[in-house]
């Protein structure tokens, strides 16, 4: 009877220790998880500031008076408008978020691209700590309203100010 009773007590001991480390391996699954999420966004937030300058470069460097947005992101790579070519990127980033090159474009008012998006719909951990260039990006939803974009009509270095 006592052998029954203590081995009672230890398979509950075994399983209130089984419950503790599934929930521990839970908690470490749920930090890992937000590590790889903020790594994801440190990623978006330098491709898409490569991706605002190379529109930027393009725009400005656009030859005589009328200035234009590239017609597409493979603009960016071979810019032909010159008897040498101009390279604005070196390759186009895929999206970190959806891990898909399939990127949100912004249509510029003249045609043309102006800025890319994520179309990752998840809500973002990051909601402060932005550059000034980048300040808009702390009231996002989600990933999807974090544009990056040039645009030359709104301050003399062609970046947003207010949103």
């Amino acid at each position: 009877m006592r052998a029954c009773r203590q081995s009672g007590f230890t398979l509950v001991a075994l399983l209130i220790a089984v419950a503790i480390m599934g929930a521990g391996f839970a908690a470490l699954g749920e930090l890992a998880s937000h590590a790889a999420q903020r790594e994801r966004e440190k990623q978006l937030l330098f491709i898409g500031q490569q991706y605002r300058q190379a529109i930027a470069a393009y725009y400005q460097r656009t030859p005589g008076m009328v200035k234009h947005y590239p017609k597409k992101l493979e603009d960016l790579l071979a810019d032909s408008r010159y008897p040498e070519t101009q390279r604005y990127l070196r390759r186009l980033y895929p999206d970190p978020m959806t891990a898909s090159a399939d990127w949100g474009l912004m249509e510029a008012p003249g045609g043309g691209i102006m800025g890319v998006y994520s179309k990752a719909e998840a809500t973002p951990l990051k909601t402060g700590g932005f550059s000034f260039r980048d300040g808009n990006l702390a009231y996002a939803a989600r990933y999807t309203d974090w544009k990056f974009y040039y645009d030359a009509f709104d301050s003399p270095n062609g970046l947003r100010l207010t949103r």
